[in-house]
């Protein structure tokens, strides 16, 4: 498979499709809990369209943060919100199609959008063209700058550096730690690793290190069969991840509460296998996150203050 091919994206809006996966049903609900609540809308990379021969279905990646904004979105993911669930506001990880695209967020209603000031230029020019056509009004787009943080409905959003690169070699991919009391949560989505000046920022660079995390949501391309394969440039891996929490856990720098897994995102349709035999195959502490799944981070009572 070539690269363009993996990189493909859907041009219009597909029929929705629930998820089938073994002992699992997708509960829509707009209720959260008094953590950071995250709900999965799209847990797929870029070479997802529709419901593969297995019967499964990942949308694009993106999620939901305590139903108030969202990091990326595509139409894909429009029947994973929860009913009566309208978001505004909507951060970027990069300019790939199966992340951004204005003319899903404007039918969205979105009004605010946060990109990295690397192709902010691009995001504004976008945007003014699909507002203009559907005849809409154009909105806010702020620049993200990294390691600079950003309150937004009670979570405080730090932009990160990533390991990723698009068709515009200047522009710089990010991913975000999100911060809510004594929840700290990494969604790393599109990476290769954390990079060293990301895991400064964040306060878990081993060799500088500062404030645990106390959860990660990484993507993880790449399947446990396919270690040895090119996209390891650009992302990662289920190895290269375990190595993460690994390094992480054993310097006291990742503290989850008992029992909270690594979650694990952007998983590539060509390279894993179905969510039963994730949920059966993945070494701990990590799990493949679904399409609806919601996840209500809590803080870890034994590091607090």
């Amino acid at each position: 498979m070539n690269r363009r091919t993996f990189i493909g994206v859907a041009t219009a809006a597909m029929t929705a499709a629930v998820q089938k996966t073994a002992a699992k049903k997708l509960v829509l609900s707009s209720t959260i809990g008094t953590g950071l609540h995250i709900r999965f809308l799209g847990t797929g990379a870029a070479d997802w369209q529709g419901v593969d021969g297995r019967g499964e279905h990942r949308r694009f990646s993106s999620i939901l943060v305590d139903n108030s904004f969202l990091i990326d979105y595509t139409a894909q993911a429009k029947d994973m919100l929860p009913s009566g669930v309208a978001p505004t506001v909507i951060f970027y990880t990069h300019s790939h199609g199966d992340h951004f695209n204005p003319t899903d967020a404007l039918q969205l209603g979105i009004k605010t959008v946060y990109c990295h000031s690397s192709w902010y230029d691009t995001c504004v020019s976008r945007f003014q063209s699909v507002a203009s056509t559907l005849g809409v009004s154009m909105p806010q787009v702020l620049k993200t700058t990294f390691g600079v943080p950003i309150e937004q409905s009670n979570v405080t959003v730090t932009p990160l550096p990533a390991n990723h690169a698009t068709g515009n070699i200047q522009e710089q991919t990010q991913f975000f730690l999100l911060e809510k009391g004594d929840v700290r949560l990494i969604y790393a989505t599109d990476t290769s690793g954390i990079p060293v000046r990301a895991a400064r920022w964040a306060g878990i660079d081993p060799e500088n290190s500062g404030t645990p995390i106390t959860a990660l949501i990484m993507e993880s391309t790449m399947g446990m069969n396919y270690e040895v394969n090119f996209r390891l440039f650009t992302h990662s891996s289920v190895a290269l991840v375990k190595r993460i929490y690994d390094v992480l856990n054993s310097r006291k720098l990742y503290l989850p509460p008992s029992g909270q897994p690594v979650y694990l995102t952007h998983l590539a349709r060509t390279l894993h296998g179905t969510q039963a035999q994730l949920d059966t195959q993945l070494p701990s502490p990590l799990k493949a996150a679904y399409d609806g799944l919601e996840v209500d981070f809590k803080p870890n009572p034994a590091i607090r203050d």
